[in-house]
């Protein structure tokens, strides 16, 4: 199976470097329904397939296909439990920056709504080197599902858009890979889609860097904002890399930093340093074993806003790492984002609690 998927906007295409690899593609896509799908498992012989579909709105399902046969047989629902017509559709868009490069994108829009006047929640992947996808993402359901519009962008130094776009972020942290996140709230806001004045911005490791770069760098666009697991401080981040990325640590610094010969291009942009700047409502989660992204980047930024005198929420789970994986941390987290983001910015939480009453 020679085959080579390339990311445009939202779904892949694909280029196939044998007539036999594109003809089992083609039979798989119309007995399929055309959903979109990848080769998840495959024999020795090339000849049995376990192929996963994938929809917006659903993990999909796992089939098994014989390429002698063209029969196809379908094994199992990935989540049965979920309702499709219940779902949002993620939907793709562009937007064009402030030094004109064009950022792709995904827009969330809850159900049943009209598109005007939303409150947003601006979602930045992490990575930074690598990119959010056309597919389920169970985060931005639950978001739109509470009456938010959820904004996903690739900018500058996301992957699948060649070298030049990659490197473009290199020593761009919270200046145009931060100005990228921004141009695509006042899109939003120009677009008539978002109102100014509840727009939050919520995200994870490198997210959560963006998080607070956004409330520190642009606090006039953000009404509120939730930092998971993220960077706070340049310096301390580069020191506290983990022994697996000793090797990676020379293309670290070409890609961030260097902290003695940038060292003033890593204070200007480490939001530890800015907090004065900071006017709207923060929440903060971190995994008390985190090896990526050590406690103390939490720490700080908590300890420097309490010193400013501002009081912040902080979620700290002393059996996580990077990112939370236990179902019960799960739930108190998107709990307290849920009642978070219903504080600052309205939505849905309010109905769902006089239903439950």
């Amino acid at each position: 199976m020679l085959t080579y998927a390339n990311y445009t906007g939202w779904k892949q295409e694909y280029y196939f470097f044998n007539k036999e690899a594109e003809n089992i593609y083609n039979d798989l896509k119309s007995k399929l329904g055309g959903k979109e799908f990848f080769v998840s498992g495959i024999n020795k012989n090339e000849d049995k397939l376990l192929v996963r579909t994938y929809t917006d709105k659903s993990l999909g399902a796992f089939y098994f296909y014989d390429t002698n046969t063209k029969q196809i047989k379908k094994l199992a629902e990935v989540s049965p439990w979920i309702n499709e017509e219940q779902m949002a559709d993620q939907k793709p868009i562009t937007y064009k920056t402030r030094d004109g490069l064009i950022i792709h994108g995904y827009l969330t829009l809850p159900k049943g709504v009209d598109p005007k006047n939303l409150p947003v929640v601006v979602n930045p992947h992490g990575g930074p080197w690598a990119r959010d996808g056309w597919g389920f993402n169970p985060e931005v359901q639950f978001l739109a599902n509470r009456g938010y519009a959820v904004l996903q962008m690739n900018f500058r130094g996301s992957t699948g858009y060649g070298r030049e776009f990659w490197e473009k972020s290199f020593k761009q942290w919270g200046k145009t890979m931060q100005d990228d996140i921004s141009d695509g709230v006042q899109w939003l806001i120009a677009e008539g889609i978002a109102d100014p004045k509840r727009v939050a911005i919520y995200g994870g490791s490198y997210g959560g860097y963006a998080t607070l770069a956004g409330l520190t760098f642009s606090p006039e666009l953000y009404a509120c904002g939730v930092d998971y697991v993220g960077v706070s401080n340049l310096f301390t981040f580069q020191n506290s890399i983990p022994p697996y990325w000793e090797p990676f640590k020379e293309m670290l610094y070409e890609m961030v930093g260097h902290p003695q010969k940038d060292s003033l291009l890593l204070r200007d942009a480490s939001p530890v340093f800015h907090v004065d700047k900071i006017i709207a409502p923060l929440l903060i989660a971190q995994g008390k074993n985190d090896p990526r992204v050590n406690k103390d980047e939490s720490d700080q930024m908590v300890e420097a806003l309490k010193k400013k005198g501002i009081d912040v929420p902080y979620m700290v789970k002393d059996n996580e790492g990077h990112g939370f994986r236990n179902e019960e941390n799960r739930f108190d987290f998107y709990g307290a984002m849920e009642q978070f983001f219903f504080k600052h910015l309205g939505g849905r939480a309010a109905e769902l609690k006089e239903e439950k009453n």
